[in-house]
């Protein structure tokens, strides 16, 4: 279904750019005198001086602009700099000023200009670039949101351990280590404000749960199981979760906290291949896909009333699927097609569209998710074990 296509690096744009005029060093110098300073004072307060501080801002601005990959993350380019400049570190001991106050103000203001930078980059329709958000990870990543422009994403790091990165509508934050040995990638939901549910496989092959209640995180629950496959879990209504996973014979199982305990384990059927994915576009819908047997994308819907038979939607799959839902009744479907880039594939309402190629050098499967009826987020790790992002905003 997918046919080869020539070598494509993340770098590389979905759709022709727009050739724009990027923003010169006084402009972004001048912002960051008169809306950032607090971050002169952050420096200055520890007795160096503000016009010296101008100067180190302007080199790395400069830096930023002409010479760093804008697609790297603030920490990435930060780290480039601090090499290029070796002699700035030197000089913030001799003055006393906290390394790490130095690193942190450096990398907002490389953040700020990145931030300047992007603005218009994307057209106000459509497909983005790829996005380079770094990170090494050691899995497929899981993508959950619990408000609108908030984005949670987790993936097994490279000591097996659940590690966290989210976008808090302005930044992204570093990773966070949240423990645990996994043994499949994670998967995660959010059934309302400030929750999430992380599942995994562990190293007994039985399935783990942790949660974000809004205040802390828990511990690892386990739910037990015989997994051959990493989870995926979607919620139908609040408070309820049905978490998916392959057990030892290929076929389809489902357990389900109802809100106020867990239920058994669900037989299924099918022969699967892959994880499964799972999304929920309403209150008593459920929409599970997998690869089979014949690397296709195969479909199964829970109505409300009954579950339906497996469903032969096509392709030619490497690895699992992806699904998310931006309205009632629409589903949007992402796979890692055999050129490793990402197709999608619609549920439109009446009919499921044709596979769209977006491009990109995936390494695992994608994750994705819609915080809003007009937005899909999709990511996935690249070549070098970074994480990538790509969205839709319609």
């Amino acid at each position: 279904m997918f046919q080869d296509s020539p070598f494509e690096s993340f770098d590389a744009p979905i759709h022709e750019q727009v050739v724009r005029q990027q923003p010169s060093v006084r402009q972004i110098m001048q912002i960051l005198r008169s809306e950032h300073n607090q971050l002169y004072a952050q420096l200055t307060r520890s007795g160096v001086n503000r016009q010296f501080v101008d100067y180190v801002f302007y080199l790395v601005v400069s830096f930023t602009l002409n010479q760093a990959d804008h697609n790297q993350s603030a920490s990435q380019i930060y780290q480039q700099f601090q090499r290029q400049v070796p002699w700035l570190r030197v000089f913030f001991a001799q003055s006393n000023v906290p390394q790490s106050q130095v690193d942190r103000v450096l990398t907002q203001v490389i953040q700020i200009t990145l931030d300047i930078i992007h603005e218009g980059d994307q057209p106000s329709t459509g497909w983005s670039n790829w996005e380079n958000l770094g990170g090494n990870l050691n899995s497929a990543p899981a993508v959950s949101s619990w408000a609108p422009n908030r984005l949670d994403v987790f993936a097994r790091g490279q000591n097996q351990q659940l590690i966290h990165k989210w976008w808090d509508g302005n930044r992204w934050s570093d990773w966070e280590n949240l423990g645990g040995t996994l043994t499949s990638p994670p998967s995660a939901v959010s059934w309302g404000p400030n929750r999430i549910d992380v599942f995994v496989r562990g190293t007994d092959q039985s399935l783990y749960h942790k949660w974000w209640d809004g205040s802390r995180w828990s511990d690892w629950e386990n739910l037990g199981g015989t997994l051959t496959s990493g989870p995926s879990v979607s919620s139908q209504r609040q408070n309820q979760l049905d978490v998916f996973v392959r057990g030892t014979n290929n076929r389809l199982y489902k357990r389900t906290w109802n809100g106020s305990r867990w239920l058994d384990w669900e037989d299924l059927g099918g022969n699967l291949t892959s994880h499964p994915a799972a999304v929920s576009w309403g209150n008593n819908r459920i929409d599970v896909f997998a690869r089979g047997q014949n690397q296709e994308l195969i479909h199964k819907w829970w109505d409300g009333n009954r579950w339906s038979d497996w469903e032969n939607l096509g392709g030619s799959l490497v690895g699992a699927p992806a699904a998310s839902s931006r309205r009632s009744n629409h589903l949007d479907v992402f796979v890692r097609g055999t050129d490793n880039r990402l197709y999608k594939k619609t549920w439109n309402g009446s009919r499921w569209e044709d596979w769209q190629d977006l491009g990109g050098n995936l390494t695992s499967h994608p994750a994705s998710v819609s915080w809003d009826s007009n937005r899909i987020d999709v990511f996935a790790r690249g070549q070098n074990r970074n994480l990538y992002h790509i969205y839709y905003q319609g």
